[in-house]
């Protein structure tokens, strides 16, 4: 997975980046974690600037907040829980977005903004803030500037391991090994762990 990632942001450059974040945001097969470091780590090789992969990283994945939250601004709470819980399955359920819902109760505007550097919150704060109605442009702003902060940091990741690839290209492959297996043993673990959940 990482491969396909490192193929795709080589051949499609800052749209490329986008789009793996626009993907990963709605399901994420390989996480901002893994993708924006790669970008960094392009960057870092001159290819592409550091500005540039984090407009575009923040681009991507703000666009794909946006089709979450018309989700439940449109269908509403009541019918989109009922739908879940009918079809939700392992992918998605009910306690999910009520553990979401709740986060953005405490929280009010900052969960927008904090729920980024948290996987299973931060595609999911979209849809509580759809069917409650914030207000869309608040929405939009608390998303950039929280995305931005950990896009950011994620990117410079990269680009310091860019900046020192002589010292670490002979261990990259083994490293890419070791996350890509790490990253299919969390979504197996997490695909059974929804199962026997929604089985109980």
């Amino acid at each position: 997975m990482i491969e396909w990632a490192q193929g795709i942001i080589a051949d499609l450059g800052y749209s490329g980046i986008g789009v793996l974040m626009f993907i990963e945001t709605l399901f994420p097969p390989i996480p901002s974690e893994v993708i924006m470091p790669l970008a960094g780590f392009t960057a870092a090789q001159g290819d592409l600037t550091g500005w540039g992969i984090v407009v575009a990283g923040i681009t991507g994945s703000t666009i794909g907040m946006l089709p979450l939250y018309y989700l439940g601004r449109a269908v509403g709470e009541e019918r989109l829980k009922r739908w879940v819980e009918r079809h939700g399955g392992a992918l998605l359920t009910v306690d999910d977005i009520e553990k979401a819902e709740g986060w953005l109760h405490r929280h009010g505007g900052k969960a927008i903004f904090l729920s980024h550097i948290l996987p299973g919150v931060r595609s999911l704060i979209s849809i509580p803030s759809g069917y409650i109605e914030m207000n869309l442009v608040k929405f939009i702003l608390l998303t950039i500037l929280g995305k931005g902060v950990w896009i950011t940091f994620l990117a410079v990741i990269g680009m310091v391991l860019g900046e020192n690839y002589g010292q670490f290209r002979e261990y990259f492959q083994p490293v890419s090994i070791i996350v890509t297996a790490a990253i299919v043993v969390y979504i197996i673990y997490w695909a059974v762990k929804r199962i026997r959940s929604s089985q109980s």
